[in-house]
C-alpha cells in the first residue's frame, strides 16, 4: 500500500479528513471507510482487486457464457440514444459509469464514440476504472457529469435510494441516466447482493427523474432459464452443473420475443429506466398510474407523462 500526498477528503464529516486517501493497483481509493461496506484492510489484502473472481470474455469460456446469457437490445439502443443526445451539445461530454469494473453489454457506443469521455469506478480496481469508490458517496462535484450509466449495480448496494440521490447530485438539470436492475433473478455475487425491483418500483426509485423510457430488459423466459440453473445447482450442490443446465436451455431465452410487454413486465428478469434529471418529483399516485403490466384495472387512470 502507498498513500498519495495531496488528495484528501474535504468534508469534515469524512472519516479520512486530514489524511490522504490510500492507493491500490495504481488507483486512488476515494472511500470514507467509516460509512462504507468496504474496509481498508480488506482492500489492502486484495491489493485493490475484486473479491469476486471475474472472468474475461475471451476464449471458449467467453463463448459459452455468451451462449448461455445472450445479450438484449435495451442497453445498446439506449446507449446509442444517450450518445446522440450528448453529441448535440458540440462539446466533450462526460459519462460516469457506476460499477464500471467491467464493461456492460451494449455499452460500446459509450467507449468508442469521439466526444464522449467515460469516467468509471467500482468497489475494486480494474483496467476499466479510474478510481475506486463507494456509490453511496460518489467522489465527484455537484453537476459535474452529463450522464450516468448504472447497469446491473443497484442490486449490489445497501441503499439504492441513496445511490440514486448521489447520481442525481452529480448530474445537471436535464442530465441523463440509464439504469438496469434485476427483478426476478437468483442471488449472484453472494454477500454483495441485496435488492430487487419491479418495473414500477424501479420507476419510483428514479422518481426525481423525468421518464424517457422504461421497461423490460429480459422477460419470463429468461427467468425460467435462471430458475432452471438454480434448481439444478441446488439439487446437485454443483455450480458447474447449474451452468451446464443454463447452457442446455439457453434457447429458451428466445421465447421472450413472443411475450407481450405487459406480461413481460409482470414476470421480468431485469428492468430498465432511462430518463433525465427533473426539478419535480413523481407523485405517489403517479407511481401507481405508471404501472404498465398486464394486471392493470380498468378503473385506473391512464399513466401520466412522467
Amino acid at each position: 500500500m502507498s498513500r498519495e500526498v495531496g488528495i484528501e477528503c474535504a468534508s469534515l464529516d469524512c472519516g479520512l479528513a486530514g489524511r490522504s486517501f490510500p492507493q491500490f493497483a495504481g488507483q486512488h481509493v476515494l472511500v470514507d471507510f467509516d460509512r462504507s461496506v468496504l474496509t481498508e484492510s480488506e482492500l489492502r489484502a486484495r491489493e485493490g482487486a475484486s473479491a469476486i473472481k471475474r472472468r474475461g470474455d475471451g476464449g471458449a469460456v467467453g463463448v459459452l457464457r455468451r451462449l448461455s446469457s445472450p445479450g438484449t437490445s435495451a442497453a445498446g439502443a439506449h446507449a446509442r440514444d444517450l450518445v446522440a443526445r450528448l453529441l448535440r451539445s458540440g462539446d466533450v461530454s462526460q459519462v460516469l459509469v457506476v460499477g464500471g469494473g467491467t464493461r456492460g453489454g451494449g455499452t460500446r457506443p459509450l467507449y468508442e464514440t469521439p466526444g464522449i469521455e467515460v469516467i468509471a469506478f467500482d468497489i475494486y480496481a480494474s483496467s476499466e476504472t479510474q478510481f475506486v469508490a463507494d456509490a453511496h458517496q460518489i467522489p465527484l462535484a455537484d453537476e459535474s457529469v452529463q450522464a450516468v450509466w448504472v447497469q446491473a449495480v443497484l442490486e449490489h448496494v445497501l441503499d439504492p435510494a441513496q445511490v440514486v440521490s448521489e447520481i442525481r447530485r452529480v448530474l445537471p438539470s436535464g442530465g441523463l441516466v440509464y439504469a438496469e436492475t434485476p427483478f426476478l433473478q437468483h442471488v449472484h455475487e453472494g454477500p454483495w447482493d441485496f435488492t430487487r425491483f419491479t418495473e414500477s418500483g424501479h420507476r419510483w426509485l428514479f422518481r426525481s427523474f423525468e421518464r424517457l423510457d422504461s421497461g423490460v430488459v429480459a422477460g419470463p423466459a429468461t427467468v425460467w432459464v435462471w430458475a432452471t440453473e438454480q434448481l439444478t445447482r441446488g439439487l446437485t450442490r454443483s455450480f458447474a452443473a447449474g451452468k451446464l443446465a443454463r447452457l442446455a436451455f439457453s434457447w429458451v431465452h428466445l421465447l421472450d420475443r413472443a411475450i407481450p410487454r405487459g406480461h413481460a413486465v409482470d414476470g421480468a428478469s431485469c428492468v430498465f429506466f432511462y430518463g433525465t434529471r427533473a426539478a419535480a418529483t413523481l407523485a405517489p399516485f403517479d407511481a401507481v398510474r405508471h404501472y404498465i403490466g398486464a394486471q392493470r384495472p380498468d378503473s385506473l387512470l391512464p399513466p401520466s407523462s412522467a
